[in-house]
């Protein structure tokens, strides 16, 4: 899809180039848009330095040239600069009438000439960082539009003056949700506009149902803020300034007859000093990090929340007993403080169980008040205002992922049900579930369970648990053993993978910078995880395997007893080692620390 800019049009509406033209040279990347080919900029691979292009390029000498779809922007190593660009892309639908685009590949081109002046330590770390960018490039669940700015809710846009939309897209969007905010500096410096694509890491879908022989559009739209950005068990809780891991705004977006409707509800990580060391436990033990400053922490994250949603609710969906207790506890303790925040803790597991799942209207049924106050936002097909959403629900558990996603599914569909009544689409005995088309509640779930599985993905490096009781209503075989799967991948995500993944975040998000007049962050006093992992594996793998072989041949002789005896003796002691040493075994950062 080609989109002219509107230095070419004159329109006020500002708009992306979308396809470009990459030519590599010798000595430099072009990168010019098919339609406008003089408007184009140069990066010079020496030293990454931009230039606008001056005239005609000679195409002759390019090596190469081939279609990109937008530059995310630019990092500086230790040996020079790379540039992530857009390689391919895919339209997944609109958002008020704009055309949304996610992310199929990327990859960053190298600037790095300076690699040879380097030294050693330097080279290593440098090949690490590399490492790191090709994870980057795998990034998942990242969304665009080359027309309007997809980070800002309907009710933030209808609050905003005349004439924003004429600014660049970059300067219209939330920082908050900019997922390449950090490294689209160069570009913004350079005053490249028309082609700073401000990307969003979330979840995006789109379904049409059919109402009164009228077609209506239902959008979900996540967004997943930058703030404490991580993987699962390498960020959770809260930093300092109060921003939480996992924090993500999800609207529902409804278009009905020329109305549009818009609900909002967040979640996030428990606001406290916590962590959860993995250790090769399947669930390893959280562990409430004590801190004079967890007071102003929890107030200045809540402070936050009133400040841009007005009225929250904090639904707290973790277990009341057992291990995740201590943080249940913690977290009620800490909002009594709170008095202009309600806190309402329900037990999820205990109050549900594996089937119960209609009792989440015992949670509706204890906000239903506050609620229905609340509302959501409406306005009619002249744009006027008819309704405000005056509040929030934020909910959580400990991922904020399985729990929450079937908590929030279940009172957007019953806000949906309130929106449709008040656009006459339903009459007040109706609801979504008495559609006279089984496919309309099938779309409704089938949005919730992609959007779960998305940001499960991002989070955990796995699609999320309880998807059926989203999608039925009810826990199925076919579930729990999807879910069984999903679970044994991120015991070994977790476990092996989550260290690098998190690095790469760090790095990417501006949390570490690279610089090579400080020392290395590689250069450890002990041994490397990457060290530890494989000796262990061997050591198990050999302890097991030479113990099955005595083990058979335990009852010819004594001699074979006591050989048995002692292999099955020293693979235990091996066991209870590697379980001793469980933290230094698993992948973990190296670049920045816990908070």
């Amino acid at each position: 899809m080609e989109i002219e800019s509107p230095s070419s049009t004159g329109k006020s509406h500002f708009k992306l180039w979308s396809e470009l033209e990459l030519h590599e040279f010798p000595d430099k990347f072009v990168i010019r848009p098919f339609k406008s080919p003089d408007q184009g900029f140069s990066i010079a691979r020496s030293d990454g330095t931009f230039r606008n292009l001056d005239g005609e390029v000679n195409l002759e000498t390019a090596s190469r040239m081939y279609t990109i779809f937008g530059v995310a922007g630019t990092i500086r190593l230790l040996a020079g600069t790379y540039v992530l660009v857009i390689t391919s892309c895919k339209e997944v639908g609109t958002y008020l009438g704009y055309p949304v685009f996610r992310v199929m590949s990327m990859k960053f081109l190298s600037c790095n000439e300076g690699l040879s002046n380097l030294t050693n330590q330097q080279k290593k770390d440098e090949a690490y960082f590399q490492t790191l960018l090709r994870t980057v490039e795998e990034t998942p669940g990242l969304y665009y539009s080359y027309e309007t700015d997809i980070t800002l809710n309907l009710q933030r846009r209808y609050k905003l003056a005349d004439g924003w939309m004429s600014k660049p897209i970059w300067k219209q969007a939330d920082p908050r949700f900019v997922w390449n905010r950090n490294i689209l500096e160069e570009l913004i410096e350079n005053k490249l506009d028309e082609f700073v694509v401000p990307l969003l890491q979330g979840s995006f879908q789109t379904g049409q149902l059919k109402l009164n022989n009228l077609t209506s559009t239902i959008t979900l739209i996540s967004r997943r803020c930058t703030r404490r950005l991580g993987t699962r068990m390498w960020r959770r809780g809260a930093n300092l300034e109060g921003d939480t891991a996992n924090f993500i705004e999800t609207e529902q977006l409804l278009e009905y007859d020329g109305f549009k409707s818009s609900f909002l509800q967040v979640r996030g990580s428990i606001p406290l000093l916590w962590e959860q060391i993995v250790d090769l436990s399947y669930k390893p033990r959280l562990a409430v990090i004590e801190h004079q400053d967890t007071p102003m922490v929890v107030k200045r994250h809540f402070h936050d929340l009133m400040q841009r949603y007005g009225d929250t609710i904090a639904v707290d969906l973790t277990d009341q007993h057992g291990n995740e207790s201590l943080l249940n506890l913690a977290f009620a303790t800490e909002m009594e403080k709170l008095p202009d925040v309600r806190y309402v803790s329900f037990d999820f597991h205990q109050r549900c169980g594996n089937r119960n799942f209609e009792n989440l209207k015992l949670l509706y049924d204890e906000i239903a008040d506050d609620f229905e106050k609340q509302g959501f936002f409406l306005q009619t097909t002249q744009g006027e205002l008819v309704a405000e959403q005056k509040g929030i629900i934020r909910s959580n558990c400990i991922d904020c992922l399985d729990r929450t996603n079937v908590t929030q599914s279940y009172l957007a569909r019953i806000s949906l049900n309130q929106q449709l009544q008040r656009m006459c689409a339903l009459t007040q005995s109706e609801s979504i579930c008495s559609f006279t088309a089984d496919e309309d509640l099938e779309i409704f779930r089938t949005l919730w369970v992609d959007q779960g599985d998305e940001i499960s993905l991002e989070y955990s490096g796995t699609n999320a648990l309880k998807g059926d009781i989203v999608r039925y209503g009810k826990q199925t075989i076919s579930g729990l053993i999807k879910d069984g799967m999903s679970a044994l991948s991120r015991y070994y995500l977790n476990n092996f993978q989550d260290g690098v993944r998190q690095d790469a975040i760090d790095l990417i998000s501006g949390n570490y910078t690279a610089n090579g007049n400080s020392p290395s962050p590689f250069q450890l006093n002990k041994f490397e995880t990457r060290t530890l992992f494989p000796v262990a594996s061997a050591l198990l793998i050999g302890g097991l395997t030479v113990t099955s072989i005595t083990l058979n041949r335990a009852g010819q002789n004594a001699q074979s007893m006591i050989s048995s005896v002692i292999c099955v003796g020293a693979t235990a002691g091996m066991m209870a080692l590697v379980k001793a040493n469980g933290r230094q075994i698993c992948s973990r950062p190296r670049l920045c620390g816990l908070l």
